[in-house]
């Protein structure tokens, strides 16, 4: 009972690092569940919402669905997330506000010490894996230039959001977030909604999140049993071209809301995307920069070396 209980609550901190990473744009929670062993069991897990479960909930067998399911691991893990989300929007908000160079160096280091671990999982570097690597790094680098939507408070469109938003938080380098600020919506749905409990939004993204993430999980799982080094080498290049958007050192771009739309109001700016620069000198701000930097890379090398005890 104390190891499960002890599991369990593991398996709550691994979601709540999802879930943070899930908040801020450029991050990928796939990543976290990676890097931290359970990204196949949670696929795996999501793809078991199948036929047999139903008749399992019909039929009166919960006992049976619960185990065939992975339930307590899936309400682990979600559990973690919601958590995570709901505290850590404010938070992030308020560092985003004051420290942003210092969290997007912690993420960089995060990520990039993240390329070579999830990276070293490929079993053999044959062609195959070496053209979808350098694909997955293409594709990434590429939404990461792409130009943000205008904001869309409409309620089919937040479905697609909720859709096109859970993919990508569960893909490892493909943020969320990222993918919300590219649609338009990352500040209405990922800061105003939550900090506000906004459910004219957050239901409808919700909607799409579990219809998608139901939906994708299969096709993930069919994907990673017959071409599981293929797959790791395209999310493994997913990461790499990620690095851009996490990149420390940038400007945000900002759009004026002329129209007053939604909850934002007229005449309030908000950003849309992000200008690069190199540090013209190698200053305090600077060196605290590659500091947090080198934390980021510190905490990968930590966590696979307690994964690399406990296997």
């Amino acid at each position: 009972m104390r190891k499960s209980v002890k599991e369990f609550i593991i398996v709550v901190l691994k979601g709540i690092g999802m879930g943070a990473a899930n908040v801020i744009p450029g991050v990928s929670g796939g990543t976290i569940a990676l890097i931290t062993g359970i990204f196949e069991r949670i696929i795996n897990a999501l793809k078991s919402f199948d036929a047999t479960a139903i008749k399992l909930l019909f039929k009166g067998k919960f006992k049976e669905l619960i185990e065939y399911i992975d339930f307590y691991f899936l309400l682990a893990v979600f559990s973690g997330m919601i958590i995570s989300v709901f505290s850590l929007a404010r938070l992030f908000e308020y560092l985003f506000a004051n420290y942003p160079i210092f969290i997007w160096s912690y993420f960089f280091g995060l990520i990039l010490a993240s390329v070579y671990y999830v990276g070293k999982t490929v079993e053999k570097w044959s062609l195959s894996v070496i053209i979808t690597f350098i694909i997955g790094t293409a594709v990434a680098l590429i939404l990461s230039f792409l130009n943000p939507a205008v904001q869309n408070e409409s309620f089919f469109y937040l479905i697609i959001c909720g859709v096109v938003a859970i993919c990508s938080m569960i893909l490892p380098g493909l943020s969320g977030s990222f993918v919300l600020v590219l649609m338009g919506n990352y500040e209405l749905v990922m800061i105003h909604a939550i900090n506000d409990l906004n459910l004219k939004i957050i239901i409808p993204v919700g909607i799409g999140a579990i219809g998608g993430l139901i939906a994708f999980s299969h096709f993930l799982s069919w994907i990673l049993k017959r071409y599981k080094d293929q797959t790791i080498s395209i999310l493994t290049g997913f990461i790499l071209g990620s690095l851009s958007v996490i990149w420390p050192w940038k400007n945000e771009i900002y759009r004026t809301n002329e129209l007053g739309e939604f909850i934002f109001k007229k005449g309030e700016k908000i950003v849309q995307g992000y200008e690069m620069y190199f540090p013209q000198s190698l200053n305090n701000g600077v060196l605290f920069a590659v500091f947090f930097i080198i934390i980021g890379i510190v905490s990968i090398i930590a966590i696979e070396k307690l994964a690399s005890k406990k296997n």
